[in-house]
């Protein structure tokens, strides 16, 4: 693929959690601002492609352990025992070749799109992926956190104590939310990041197949990841730059805004001081986005506007 496409990939999340820390509410900065981070969108693109029946590496996956005494328990798969299972390997440890290893490695469609860090029997490669992702930021800034108790239909059976005997009650959880938040996150591809893999045989290059696989994907896998945190969350904007190999564009996150219309969302796009300087370099701008909810102002010229669930152009 001869180009760098740069762009901007959002998320809506209406009383759900998009990203939480170990202490359950929303990841922020140390100044409180609200983020998400590359890890929470590339995980349902990954399972995204692993229903598809591609090959993902780097995803958790289960397996039965049976312990000395004989119980059973079910503990996550290592590193190794998941590379053997997709890639129909016997024992990593006696098949250390490195360039098998690597042309293994860029079959799994999230290792070709995200890199990997391997450090397994032997082999130690670390791949900078093709397509780098940043930290989602919120942008809506009348986003609060709430917290909702939950009542479980269980009592706790370990609080029994021989005065007042077993629990009476059910025991209380708890789940956070966002009343609403808009994550935007930049990303850049760069297939020349392969450049030199290429040159020893492991992989064609990341190619433009590879890019429309990314690109549909990541239009899509955030609605269609419904988990109970995630329920309420959904891919609501894409912006996608093509330019020629040798284009540098800064983060465009920073040039948009988000807001609260009457009737619709508002975001706006201002980077025409940006992309008018170098418009003889760019290929194609898409923007994608739900008309229904959602209005885009945009001051950059000869871009396409696409319904972001239709894919119709606007």
């Amino acid at each position: 693929m001869d180009k760098r496409v740069y762009g901007v990939l959002g998320v809506s999340s209406i009383m759900a959690n998009w990203n939480a820390d170990f202490s359950g509410y929303p990841k922020t900065t140390s100044n409180g601002d609200i983020f998400g981070s590359d890890k929470a969108f590339k995980h349902p693109m990954k399972k995204m492609w692993k229903d598809q029946g591609d090959k993902v590496l780097y995803i958790k996956s289960l397996r039965f352990e049976k312990d000395k005494k004989g119980i059973i328990s079910l503990i996550p798969k290592s590193l190794k025992e998941r590379y053997e299972e997709i890639f129909g390997v016997a024992d990593l440890k006696k098949n250390t070749n490195a360039k098998e290893i690597l042309t293994n490695l860029f079959k799994a469609v999230d290792v070709k799109n995200f890199g990997a860090t391997f450090a397994e029997a032997g082999a130690n490669i670390s791949i900078t992926g093709a397509v780098q992702l940043g930290q989602g930021f919120n942008k809506y800034e009348e986003c609060s956190p709430h917290e909702q108790n939950i009542l479980s239909p269980f009592r706790d059976a370990t609080k029994a104590t021989e005065e007042k005997g077993e629990a009476k009650n059910s025991t209380l959880g708890t789940k956070v939310v966002t009343d609403e938040a808009h994550y935007f996150y930049p990303f850049v591809i760069n297939p020349a990041s392969y450049d030199d893999y290429v040159a020893l045989g492991v992989t064609e290059g990341y190619t433009e197949e590879d890019y429309k696989k990314f690109k549909e994907t990541a239009l899509v896998s955030a609605t269609a990841f419904a988990t109970n945190a995630k329920e309420g969350c959904e891919n609501e904007f894409a912006l996608f730059v093509e330019t020629d190999s040798d284009l540098y564009l800064p983060n465009l996150t920073s040039y948009l805004t988000f807001e609260k219309g009457e009737e619709k969302d508002v975001i706006t796009i201002s980077a025409a001081n940006i992309l008018d300087e170098v418009k003889d370099q760019i290929k194609s701008i898409e923007v994608y986005y739900n008309p229904h909810t959602t209005e885009v102002v945009s001051d950059i010229e000869n871009t396409k506007y696409y319904h972001i669930i239709t894919r119709k152009e606007v």
